[in-house]
């Protein structure tokens, strides 16, 4: 895929690789002058047409061609949706990264995990600091929103101001770090901004995303009244609602223990950061069998049903040391990401039937979203003035809708951008003007796999048509020496289809009985293969994969 960027060399263009066909996932480039400013580099969450994968970051090879032109990345926080996929794909990049001390921590925690290897140059930015990379003027403008530190980046160039707001909304008590610079924002509202590349998650949603400090009164209040243990899940990296939660547990004179690897992790940050006191104390998860229930709270990961998170393996009874009884209560202190809703309501049924009493944000005030709605983009809107908007971190449908909302705003040009465009930012000429390579790639244990290969084909193929494997034992002159073995995972039940897999043999069995006497291997094996085909296609309308194995006494 083949564009022609020599002809844009003075021009401003915008490509998105992640975060504009989905919510979440966020990858965004800037280029100007030759060369490349990328904010933010963030995984998703794989849906069921990626089986045996959580997931996906998305495809860097477009800018991993073009390396040497990336002059940095810029993270605007560190939520796993803006930074996760850092540790996979930057050894593709080998650009220095900016952050705050904050996200920079979190990032360094994450990069550790990944074992030897080169690490990334962390260059840390002061709150509200700039920068100058190349023809990429910087000034971080700090925004509410679940996490601390969260950064907008306005971004000049000779061609004019980029507001590129990050995740954010307007909350008057955050709980952790200071309100929205709404000054800062004003600034560059006065006629100075080309255009803001926004948040699209809540666009649909009327009125304002509400406040932290409502979720914390009404959660203390829920976990006083519990009388056994208790367990709250949440986004891990939401340290504001973590903060709340434990603010909650100590109230109710319960200890803390924390459950999940990226709990630890978000917490070991926020010390290092002073957003947490150096001498909070957690217990390990092994300790909580030791405390009675009502003395202990657990705050584990797993809110969207994670197969791996500590939530999934409790709900099943595998945890290694949590169990729970009928009357204890999981609180989910969050919301159900679109796609993630089988595996959570699968939790759900799980603990219901096993006499927990479950509480969402349904059923209590627990939760409020870290997205502007309407109102707050209405407001946003009015400060920053953009000439051209252009709607990102949504799927199609969040992006029309937004783009739809900026022109009763006044705003003159809108572009609905999506994973791979090239987009101009030039006043009266704001447009997709061409596209490059875009895609995504699956995290697959500690490897990558392309989301297309031959891989992720073989698994889907074998869990929609299952799998024939065949063992058949000839002598030299390719007579059946032995009973054919057929077997068949997946495709038959073996006692329920016993009739059928006994045809099945019966077929193959007498095919090789007129199996040429000089038949190679391979050539038995394509016999067998494609009368099997046949079979069961016509039999159960199904193509499974065949594998013939030939062995020769």
């Amino acid at each position: 895929m083949s564009f022609d960027f020599k002809k844009y060399h003075d021009q401003l263009v915008f490509v998105p690789l992640g975060g504009s066909n989905e919510i979440g996932m966020n990858l965004n480039l800037y280029g100007y002058k030759g060369k490349w400013l990328m904010v933010d580099c963030g995984i998703g969450f794989a849906g069921d047409w990626l089986p045996g994968v959580e997931v996906i970051v998305p495809d860097v090879s477009f800018i991993a061609e073009r390396k040497d032109d990336l002059l940095g990345l810029v993270i605007t926080h560190a939520h796993e949706d803006h930074l996760g996929a850092v540790p996979y794909v930057w050894r593709d990049l080998e650009c220095p990264i900016y952050a705050t001390l904050f996200t920079a921590n979190f990032l360094k925690a994450k990069m550790a995990e990944m074992g030897p290897g080169k690490k990334p140059k962390v260059i840390e930015m002061a709150l509200g600091g700039t920068a100058q990379i190349g023809p990429f003027a910087l000034e971080l403008i700090e925004l509410t929103h679940s996490i601390p530190e969260m950064q907008a980046v306005a971004i000049t160039t000779e061609k004019g101001v980029v507001m590129h707001t990050g995740d954010w909304k307007f909350d008057s008590d955050p709980l952790i770090g200071p309100v929205s610079n709404y000054a800062a924002l004003s600034k560059y509202g006065d006629g100075k901004v080309l255009a803001m590349v926004c948040d699209s998650t809540n666009v649909f949603i009327e009125g304002e995303a509400g406040s932290e400090g409502d979720v914390r009164a009404q959660l203390t209040t829920l976990i006083a009244a519990c009388q056994q243990r208790v367990v709250v899940t949440t986004f891990a990296s939401n340290l504001a609602r973590v903060a709340t939660i434990i603010h909650a547990a100590q109230d109710a004179g319960r200890v803390v223990a924390l459950a999940g690897r990226s709990l630890h992790r978000v917490v070991e940050a926020a010390k290092e950061s002073g957003y947490l006191r150096e001498d909070a104390e957690f217990i390990s998860d092994k300790e909580v069998q030791n405390l009675s229930r009502r003395d202990v709270l657990v705050l584990c990961t797993g809110s969207q049903g994670e197969p791996r998170a500590a939530l999934t393996r409790i709900s099943r009874g595998e945890h290694p040391t949590i169990r729970l009884t009928p009357g204890d209560t999981v609180i989910f202190s969050s919301r159900k990401i679109p796609g993630n809703e089988t595996k959570i309501n699968g939790i759900h049924n799980r603990l219901i039937l096993s006499g927990i009493e479950v509480i969402t944000d349904k059923d209590d005030s627990i939760h409020v979203s870290g997205h502007p709605a309407r109102n707050e983009l209405k407001r946003m809107y009015e400060m920053v003035r953009p000439r051209i908007a252009v709607p990102t971190h949504g799927e199609p449908r969040h992006l029309h809708e937004h783009a739809k909302l900026a022109r009763t705003l006044g705003v003159k040009e809108t572009v609905e951008a999506y994973n791979g465009a090239v987009v101009l930012l030039e006043q009266g000429e704001a447009s997709v003007v061409g596209k490059v390579q875009a895609g995504y790639v699956a995290i697959d244990g500690l490897s990558l796999v392309p989301t297309d290969g031959d891989v992720i084909r073989m698994r889907r193929k074998l869990r929609d048509d299952g799998a024939v494997f065949v063992s058949c034992v000839l002598n030299k002159d390719s007579e059946l020496v032995a009973p054919v073995q057929v077997s068949v995972p997946g495709l038959l039940d073996a006692k329920e289809d016993k009739e059928l897999l006994d045809e099945c043999i019966a077929l193959v069995s007498e095919a090789l009985q007129h199996t040429k006497v000089r038949a190679g291997n391979e050539q038995v094996k394509e016999q067998v293969r494609l009368l099997l085909r046949k079979f069961f296609k016509g039999e159960l309308d199904k193509k499974p994969v065949i594998e013939v194995q030939v062995s020769r006494v």
